[in-house]
């Protein structure tokens, strides 16, 4: 079985304006969310998918400069654009991780696309519950259960805007598994996702203590240096 990676990605954000090319202690967040990823899955296997607006060429360039794929679809419909850039690879499962989440647990990201690959489940996610901090979503669906749902998917703007949204409010007798943290529950919702400058803020104080390669921080180190942090 074939799984792969979207990242989805669009450089406008209201609240943090370009943060996925935004440099952090000398490199931008994209590149910190590849190097995580490629620790996992071959560069093969991981597609930027980003808008056509032509505000999103600087991920375009960002993808051609670091030998990514790049699939550039609709702006607004991100269900479609996050379908289509899996489709076009011909992958059975894709995996979805957003530009903004930096602390993706590599560990984490390994067992769930082993789960996916045995082939028993149509999705697989460790977001509901929120029993993982946010910024360590990863969510996997089978590539063809998702294209038997885009027409209603497709037909609301919530469900083209939150791409897994309608796969959790109709879970009932489906083939879905839910990844939970239960060695760690203090984690649970904490907030890593990088969406406001206090966000940034607390983002550059983590990764300020690192000593090792940033991908070797799995979610047990980066609580242990929060909880550092706070007591300093």
């Amino acid at each position: 079985m074939r799984t792969g990676i979207v990242i989805l990605s669009r450089y406008n954000s209201s609240r943090l304006p370009g943060k996925a090319l935004r440099p952090m202690l000398g490199k931008v967040i994209l590149t910190y969310i590849l190097e995580r990823l490629l620790q996992v899955v071959p560069a093969e296997n991981i597609v930027l998918a980003t808008s056509e607006e032509a505000s999103d060429d600087p991920i375009a360039t960002f993808a051609k400069a670091s030998g990514m794929k790049c699939y550039r679809g609709s702006l607004e419909n991100v269900a479609q654009r996050f379908y289509e850039a899996a489709a076009a690879l011909g992958w059975e499962y894709a995996t979805r991780i957003n530009g903004d989440n930096i602390f993706v647990d590599t560990e984490v990201l390994r067992e769930m696309i082993a789960l996916a690959e045995t082939g028993q489940y149509d999705f697989v996610s460790n977001v509901k519950g929120r029993t993982f901090p946010k910024g360590m979503s990863v969510e996997i669906v089978r590539v063809k259960h998702y294209a038997s749902l885009l027409s209603t998917i497709f037909a609301s703007p919530q469900y083209r805007e939150h791409v897994t949204l309608y796969l959790y409010e109709h879970d009932v007798g489906r083939t879905y598994f839910y990844y939970l943290n239960e060695s760690l529950p203090e984690a649970s919702g904490i907030q890593l996702a990088l969406d406001t400058q206090e966000d940034w803020d607390r983002t550059l104080q983590i990764m300020q203590q690192f000593t090792a390669p940033h991908w070797t921080y799995n979610m047990k180190d980066i609580l242990t240096i929060i909880n550092e942090i706070k007591h300093a």
